[in-house]
């Protein structure tokens, strides 16, 4: 806390005040990381992905979720890798590294709900399992090991993301091949 308040130019009491503990600024880097801004607004309130919900077709809607996990691991992917390496020798890290796991669990089975109230889930697949593979794809350790480890860019990796979610998740008809390849090479 004392070198936050000497690096920003603060007195130590200042962030104190505002952020009250190193959890409350982990927590504030996390809301900032994830959202993008420091409004108060909840990530599924947030205008991306209300719109991704909106999307008629599942397809369509799985290629918009696409978008904003490219949009939050730019943002966030990086920090998340920190507090994962952090969360193994500090405990208020691994705290608030379960509360995002967590968080991110909750907000991702929203994606596969909304595809089983349309009726658009693959035969035989379960909303569980629907939702680990959406947590398993969408999880910041797949994105920094394709960007970081691979090389892929972010549109390549978008663009598997989309096909992805599309071919493990959507019955007949959802599976578009041309899905999330507009803009993006596949990688070889």
């Amino acid at each position: 806390m004392t070198r936050i308040a000497d690096e920003s130019g603060v007195p130590p009491a200042t962030v104190y005040r505002l952020f009250g503990s190193k959890r409350g600024i982990l927590k504030a880097v996390v809301d900032v990381s994830f959202g993008g801004d420091d409004e108060a607004i909840e990530f599924r309130h947030r205008p991306g992905v209300q719109d991704a919900f909106a999307a008629e077709d599942p397809g369509a809607m799985l290629d918009a979720f696409a978008h904003v996990h490219r949009g939050v691991m730019h943002r966030a992917g990086a920090f998340q890798h920190v507090l994962a390496t952090s969360a193994v020798v500090d405990d208020e890290a691994a705290e608030m590294l379960e509360i995002v796991r967590r968080q991110r669990h909750q907000g991702q089975s929203r994606i596969v709900r909304d595809l089983a109230r349309r009726k658009a889930l693959r035969a035989g697949l379960t909303q569980r399992a629907a939702a680990d593979i959406v947590y398993t794809v969408l999880s910041p350790e797949v994105y920094r090991i394709l960007t970081v480890e691979r090389g892929w860019t972010e549109e390549q990796h978008e663009a598997w993301v989309a096909r992805t979610l599309r071919a493990q998740l959507l019955g007949t008809g959802g599976t578009d091949q041309n899905a999330g390849t507009s803009t993006a090479r596949r990688p070889s």
